[in-house]
């Protein structure tokens, strides 16, 4: 009897075969974009060179190439390719897996177990996988579309190598978009713009752009088809994908550029296409609290609060009165004045905190509750600020062994120049002391 959870079963006839599943990879090399993860310097790409793949966890959004990557590394790996989704199988289906699993290895076969959408496990199960994990009865590949740091045990994860797939970019989807008319042996009915459209409405999802292309590939048309013939004819289609996607990506990178660039007008008419496109309004509202903490800041100190009470508002009120509130938080990002320096310097200190792996913080700031604690110098040399002239003791606070960081330079705009003063301030005192 065929095992229950592989994959391997009677396929369609080739012209019945849905066009995703007809271009397929059927090598690594195959894959288009992830070069971040299958690239020869990779650390997946140094796992194969070394033939010394380890159980890893694919975290990226639909249709980036999770499931084909893990099959292809089963290939690669000579191993039984085993899969199931924790969506549909529960405890009893584990046990069948881990079981044909171990009577694999018995007879010199390895597994490679792949399960997608791995985060809907719980932890009880997700600990269930970790003593057949650690004695080679499976090579674990995991595929979430969620944060593994919120969404997985943290000893699954110290098991587990996380791999982050990007979505792809557009050139990667017009490489799709070609291999799908070699597969077709014709091309897309559409000038450039529409074309270019196109690509825009997957959204960096491979599979889409695939469903899409197939879509077109059908029509009968007269001609090319511009932007508006194409979104004529696939209008209900792009909002059927959007409702499960980034929501039209083309209208909300309008709205965000246009709030950047401190133009109500143009923001207000991206604004309300999306609206009139059928754009959930909490979406909307999430995303212009985002442009409020990215593009303003502290520079307008307000422009957090005001988006945050446009939102509570629509919910109070819903649709369509409660959308003129998140109206108004448009037109006021919009005005506001702009600085990216807090999301700059964020990213700044990100970069610096891996960089510096598990560095101490200095000993004249840690507590020392103990006496132990306290003959190892915890505490010793910590200057009170309060206690100093204008309540600045100037200490450091960054690792011993770092040099001192400025990640966060203020920008002469809004509330933003308050800061800069007393950066410079304090700046002066610590060079003082």
């Amino acid at each position: 009897m065929a095992d229950l959870f592989d994959t391997a079963a009677p396929t369609a006839p080739a012209k019945m075969q849905p066009l995703a599943d007809r271009l397929r990879p059927q090598s690594l090399s195959d894959v288009i974009g992830q070069e971040q993860v299958l690239g020869p310097d990779s650390p997946l790409g140094v796992m194969l060179a070394n033939r010394s793949l380890g159980s890893l966890i694919l975290w990226g959004p639909p249709g980036v190439g999770k499931t084909t990557i893990a099959r292809l590394l089963a290939g690669e790996s000579e191993l039984h390719f085993t899969q199931i989704s924790a969506i549909f199988s529960g405890v009893a289906d584990l046990k069948k897996v881990f079981e044909a699993a171990r009577i694999r290895a018995a007879n010199g076969q390895g597994t490679l177990l792949f399960v997608d959408e791995i985060h809907r496990f719980n932890k009880a199960q997700q600990d269930g996988f970790l003593p057949h994990m650690e004695d080679g009865t499976i090579l674990l590949v995991g595929a979430t579309t969620e944060n593994p740091s919120f969404e997985l045990n943290a000893a699954l994860l110290s098991r587990a190598q996380v791999l982050v797939l990007e979505r792809l970019d557009l050139t990667d989807l017009e490489h799709l978009a070609q291999r799908a008319e070699k597969e077709l042996n014709k091309p897309l009915p559409l000038t450039g713009e529409a074309r270019a459209a196109l690509l825009e409405m997957a959204d960096g999802d491979g599979r889409a752009l695939l469903n899409l292309i197939e879509q077109v590939s059908a029509w009968t048309t007269e001609g090319k088809l511009d932007p508006e013939g194409l979104s004529k004819r696939l209008m209900r289609r792009a909002s059927q994908y959007d409702k499960s996607g980034d929501a039209h990506y083309n209208l909300i990178s309008a709205l965000h550029k246009s709030v950047r660039g401190s133009d109500p007008d143009a923001s207000l008419y991206w604004f309300a296409r999306m609206l009139t496109g059928g754009e959930d309004p909490r979406y909307l509202a999430r995303r212009i609290t985002r442009m409020a903490v990215e593009d303003i800041g502290l520079a307008d100190t307000n422009a957090h609060r005001v988006c945050l009470d446009a939102w509570e508002t629509y919910e109070r009120l819903g649709s369509p009165e409660g959308e003129l509130a998140l109206a108004q938080a448009v037109i006021y990002l919009a005005l506001a004045p702009k600085s990216n320096a807090a999301y700059v310097a964020y990213k700044a200190a990100m970069k610096a905190a891996k960089q510096t792996g598990s560095e101490p913080p200095p000993k004249h700031i840690l507590n020392a509750p103990t006496s132990l604690m306290k003959d190892q110098g915890y505490g010793d040399g910590y200057a009170y600020d309060h206690d100093a002239e204008d309540g600045f003791s100037g200490q450091n606070y960054f690792p011993e062994t770092m040099k001192r960081g400025v990640y966060y330079t203020p920008v002469e705009r809004g509330y933003e120049r308050e800061l800069k003063k007393r950066i410079d301030y304090f700046a002066k005192l610590r060079a003082k002391r």
